[in-house]
């Protein structure tokens, strides 16, 4: 058989470094490039045509879904995923419509992924990995759809996407939505937000308030309260009850 030609996508120098180690001891393995972003990665997939992708899911801009969207599931090479911590691709993945590690990677689970891609490789089953790929994507944009937020306005309704939120607060039965360098007003709880948004990103500081981790500039501490300075210089408190599980939070890798 053929070598197999696999590309590495990760933000990260010492998590691609980490795959390259690994596969050293995989002679039928050629790595034929690496990528630091999804941009990369569509470059050198549309250019070099691999057989493999080692695809890092949490990357800055576009992330590994973006780049199978773009990419399209008809010209996808077999994927390997990449996870620190994504709850999400880990339940996706179950089915093994597409396998998955979870960092930092184990080299026997890392020899158990790549047997499992040799034989699909040599199988060929291009129209149920198509398939599977298609609901996979499926998933992942009613996932996105649940986290877009609908803000009704005179015309019709704002559009504000997970990413574009700073942090919410609570305002009597409604819930006020800082985003955009403005406030919208929703009618919906605070609990359900926190349910629906990617707990990756954003966190409960106390009962009145959900904050998108990207916005923290600073956690500092006075006369007692713990406060979370945001990029705005918004400070908003932490409650003693979450101060615990929103330093351990904080504390996470981000992948």
């Amino acid at each position: 058989m053929d070598k197999i030609r696999a590309i590495i996508v990760d933000d990260e120098p010492l998590a691609r470094r980490g795959v390259r180690q690994l596969l050293s001891s995989h002679r039928d393995v050629d790595v034929v490039a690496e990528a630091r972003n999804g941009r990369e990665a569509i470059r050198a997939i549309r250019e070099l045509k691999p057989d493999l992708l080692f695809l890092d899911v949490q990357m800055p801009e576009l992330d590994g879904f973006d780049v199978l969207r773009e990419i399209g599931v008809s010209a996808m090479p077999e994927v390997i995923f990449v996870t620190a911590h994504d709850e999400f691709a880990v339940r996706a993945f179950d089915a093994h419509a597409l396998d998955y590690l979870v960092k930092p990677l184990e080299e026997a689970r890392f020899a158990d992924a790549l047997e499992r891609m040799r034989e699909r490789i040599r199988s060929v089953k291009a129209v149920d990995v198509s398939r599977k790929l298609s609901a996979l994507l499926a998933m992942r944009e009613q996932e996105r759809t649940k986290q877009r937020i609908l803000v009704p306005t005179a015309s019709g309704e704002l559009v504000l996407e997970a990413d574009e939120i700073d942090w919410i607060e609570s305002d009597d039965y409604y819930a006020a939505v800082h985003a955009l360098r403005g406030r919208h007003l929703i009618r919906e709880s605070l609990a359900s937000l926190e349910q629906r948004l990617d707990g990756s990103r954003f966190v409960r500081a106390h009962r009145s308030a959900i904050v998108n981790v990207d916005r923290i500039r600073e956690v500092t501490s006075e006369q007692g309260e713990t406060l979370l300075i945001l990029t705005d210089g918004r400070r908003v408190p932490v409650s003693r009850r979450r101060r615990a599980l929103v330093t351990k939070f904080l504390r996470q890798p981000k992948n």
